[in-house]
């Protein structure tokens, strides 16, 4: 420790060494707040990337439900399609 961090100090002056602790004290929580704020801004980067993953990941899925459904519709079609055509063989063979 430097001479004026220590409680104990040799000298015996109590003053500097309150000082001197209240001075490293302060640093200490400097140096903490500054941690924290980096800590916060790495939190709100992760929440930002999160919330743009999820909007992508609804966006995929409104596509595919949007393809899904077209294939549904085309596959519909096509029973029906066949649907008549049966009909129309049934008719033929009566």
């Amino acid at each position: 420790m430097k001479e004026g961090w220590n409680i104990n100090n040799i000298n015996g002056n109590s003053s500097q060494s309150n000082d001197s602790l209240e001075i490293y004290a302060a640093k200490l929580a400097y140096v903490g707040a500054a941690i924290s704020t980096l800590g916060d801004g790495i939190s709100t980067i992760a929440a930002g990337l999160a919330l743009d993953a999820l909007r992508n990941s609804n966006a995929q899925n409104s596509q595919n439900d949007t393809k899904q459904s077209l294939q549904k519709d085309n596959m519909q079609k096509q029973i029906d399609h066949l649907i008549y055509e049966l009909k129309q063989i049934k008719k033929i063979i009566k």
